[in-house]
């Protein structure tokens, strides 16, 4: 079948190509009423599909943005990236979501990738170690924004949770019910990656200012894989632990299951503090105390800024902008 053109559209609908074209654009201030359901009416009974590629090209903008995750199976990724994409459907942006899976080089490929098809931005949940592609990148002046993570050595507007705030939070309510013998697990820190760095440092700090003694055969970042091999090695201790608190979602879950399958009572036996508010907290029994970042707030702003950078608004944010935690106090501590 030939393709339906512009040209189509503007002879059925009775105007020109550049009407029609004004339309596609929603640039409708000089436009009528009458001719816009006529152009809607012939698009609608043609069939009609804009070439973006050939829009994209002309306009130089793909209206589209692409969002790279390092790590899609935590709760926190996906709740965020629903509300970047609704923020950026809002103005008209469409959402491509890659999962990097914690792979620099799946997350290069998919950058290049992006690139290919001309997105307008990048926001990137970042792997910390292709600092040379991101540099790049700022040398083109090419829109990007971080989130979750910072990478020292590349200057880009980043959106975080104070790690550190949160830590202490969580540390002052363990301390606030009486435990002692306290300690964090989290996944790996080889690549230090910053927020499993900032909240064992935060832990440490916290239990300074709270006087609680430093255990470090309690403090861990392992791979998720060895998990359950630590909490056996740190549950063999003459004293194990009486609270832990879990870095991430995927954390927490391994603590639970050890517990379960050592018949560990919470929080008789072990109490449990989770950095994440996620959605089975409430509902598990007993209900999981947490740490509950602004999830809304730091997607929409990462979004805002964003398009600031698009438009190439001259005061787009650059630093580091870190959102503070709440405590959501349950039964589990």
């Amino acid at each position: 079948m030939k393709r339906v053109t512009m040209a189509d559209v503007a002879e059925r609908a009775n105007v020109s190509k550049s009407t029609v074209s004004q339309f596609l654009n929603q640039r409708y201030e000089f436009m009528g009423v009458k001719t816009k359901q006529r152009i809607e009416k012939a698009i609608e009974e043609l069939g009609y599909q804009p070439n973006m590629v050939a829009r994209s090209l002309k306009q130089k903008s793909s209206t589209t943005i692409g969002v790279i995750v390092a790590n899609i199976s935590h709760e926190f990724s996906t709740r965020i990236i629903q509300v970047i994409e609704h923020s950026l459907h809002q103005l008209n942006y469409h959402v491509i979501v890659c999962n990097a899976e914690d792979n620099p080089e799946k997350e290069k490929k998919y950058i290049d990738m992006l690139l290919a098809k001309q997105v307008d931005g990048l926001i990137i949940f970042p792997t910390s170690t292709n600092v040379n592609v991101y540099n790049e990148l700022n040398v083109q002046d090419f829109p990007l924004v971080f989130i979750d993570r910072f990478v020292p050595e590349v200057e880009v507007p980043t959106i975080m949770l104070d790690n550190k705030q949160a830590l202490c939070l969580a540390v002052e309510e363990l301390n606030r019910n009486g435990y002692k013998r306290v300690g964090i697990l989290t996944n790996s820190t080889i690549f230090n990656v910053a927020p499993r760095v900032e909240r064992i440092e935060g832990f440490k700090q916290a239990c300074r200012k709270f006087g609680l003694p430093i255990e470090e055969n309690f403090i861990r970042g392992v791979e998720t894989g060895k998990m359950t091999e630590t909490l056996k090695d740190i549950f063999q201790s003459h004293e194990p632990p009486e609270a832990l608190v879990a870095g991430n979602d995927l954390v927490l879950m391994e603590i639970l299951k050890y517990a379960r399958d050592h018949r560990l009572r919470i929080p008789q036996d072990l109490a449990i503090i989770a950095v994440d508010d996620v959605s089975f907290s409430s509902i598990y029994n007993p209900a999981i105390t947490t740490i509950a970042q602004p999830i809304e707030k730091m997607g929409e702003k990462a979004s805002e800024i964003l398009i600031e950078k698009i438009i190439g608004k001259k005061n787009a944010e650059k630093d580091i902008i870190r959102f503070p935690a709440a405590l959501v106090s349950r039964s589990s501590c």
